[in-house]
């Protein structure tokens, strides 16, 4: 088991109350509770072996992808269902309400961060932390302090470890 839990040191200013860390055990749990969830990933998507694994995570719970920055060429004849949108417009629609979602269905409940900037995420985390009350779950290497819940800073190959046990446990909340 990777320990996701550790060095969460921030190198940027925040809060008074950060995210809190988590294992890939309560993340896959957070993720299959949720009743209308959707997976944010940012331009690192077509990193080595990133890929692939948010393929499968997208795949195992059926999720929908929401495409941001430079990402959406990486999904393409994937098979999964990825939209674009630019993330800072992602993060002004999430808050509200109204907003039918990118597949006309509705509000999201539960977003999943993965690949994105840390600087660009923590600013759209910031303001669904202080405007909504959507869970954001933060998968990505970096510990992102504006999230609900995050890893923390992990080394790449760590990383790739934690995302193979998180697909590993929501394969099994599939069956």
């Amino acid at each position: 088991m990777v320990d996701t839990t550790k060095n969460t040191k921030v190198f940027t200013s925040y809060g008074v109350t950060t995210s809190r860390t988590v294992t890939p055990a309560v993340a896959a749990k957070m993720i299959a509770k949720a009743k209308r969830p959707l997976l944010v990933v940012g331009t690192a998507a077509a990193e080595q072996g990133l890929l692939e694994r948010i393929i499968a995570i997208s795949r195992t719970l059926n999720l929908p992808i929401a495409a941001t920055g430079s990402s959406m060429p990486a999904f393409v004849g994937k098979d999964v269902d990825a939209r674009y949108i630019n993330l800072h417009a992602l993060g002004f629609y999430l808050p509200d309400p109204e907003w039918p979602g990118l597949d006309g269905n509705g509000s999201y409940d539960t977003i999943i961060v993965l690949a994105h900037k840390k600087y660009y995420i923590n600013q759209v985390l910031s303001g669904l932390r202080n405007f909504s009350s959507i869970k954001t779950i933060a998968i990505d290497r970096n510990y992102i302090q504006n999230a609900s819940v995050s890893f923390g800073n992990l080394g790449k190959k760590e990383h790739l470890e934690a995302l193979d046990e998180l697909i590993g446990l929501l394969e099994a909340e599939a069956k």
